[in-house]
């Protein structure tokens, strides 16, 4: 049963069909499986050698599910909390699998593209400090962002002598009364690494968003809270093998 699953939540887990909805396609005869109609929701399928259609279309079986979260503010990077709400609460039903989790985290308080997987060697590649994986995020800073600041992201920020980061892109973006926003491109995800590194030059990140990870753009039509699962080519986009050149 390893890569087994009921046929309404296959069909459901495609986020196009709530499991109500999947329960009537298979009642009224529009599912196929190898391509015999099946109208029990409560059949099971095999994610390795099953075909399935739905109303004439084909299904892309994954025995994983991998999801784009709009994570907003409040919300931790965890699968469960006692006292705050989780990424994993704001999966739908239909979306949900035992044993999701988020592949890495934002702050509670920052916002923007978060994936959400229960394969863990995939999210260990596209986490892997060696990979050096780009993440792209939109910074606002309570003050200016300096030529001075955007060099030094450039070569090297010395955070507080514990360490000095990897070389990064800092370009601003716009300006405000009360502060500037820039667009940071990292290579690595230290522990704060964007807060820590503008506090370096005293000034603190009021805003922190983030919109890429490597080369997959937070899809603009997701409102906070809200996620889908990722297509078979933004999976590869992002479990690709190769290192992404860094954005020069």
């Amino acid at each position: 049963m390893l890569n087994k699953e009921r046929l309404d939540k296959t069909i459901s887990s495609q986020g196009l069909w709530s499991r109500k909805d999947a329960k009537a396609l298979i009642r009224k005869g529009a599912v196929c499986v190898n391509g015999e109609v099946v109208k029990s929701a409560d059949s099971y399928v095999d994610w390795d050698c099953d075909s399935v259609t739905v109303e004439g279309k084909a299904l892309q079986l994954q025995q994983h599910v991998y999801l784009m979260l709009h994570k907003p503010k409040g919300v931790v990077s965890a699968t469960e909390d006692r006292e705050q709400p989780t990424v994993v609460d704001l999966v739908p039903d239909e979306l949900k699998r035992k044993g999701l989790f988020p592949a890495g985290r934002l702050d509670k308080d920052t916002t923007g593209l978060l994936i959400l997987t229960d394969d863990g060697e995939f999210a260990h590649d596209i986490l892997s400090p060696k990979k050096h994986v780009q993440k792209i995020y939109l910074a606002k800073v309570d003050g200016r962002i300096t030529d001075e600041i955007i060099e030094a992201f450039r070569t090297g920020v010395n955070v507080h002598n514990e360490y000095t980061t990897l070389p990064s892109k800092l370009t601003l973006v716009s300006s405000e009364e009360d502060g500037d926003w820039g667009r940071v491109v990292l290579r690595e995800g230290m522990y704060h690494q964007i807060k820590r590194m503008f506090v370096s030059f005293g000034l603190h990140v009021t805003e922190l968003h983030r919109i890429r990870m490597g080369k997959l753009d937070l899809d603009e039509n997701l409102q906070p809270g809200q996620c889908r699962p990722l297509t078979p080519e933004e999976v590869q986009l992002l479990n690709t093998r190769e290192e992404i050149a860094f954005e020069e």
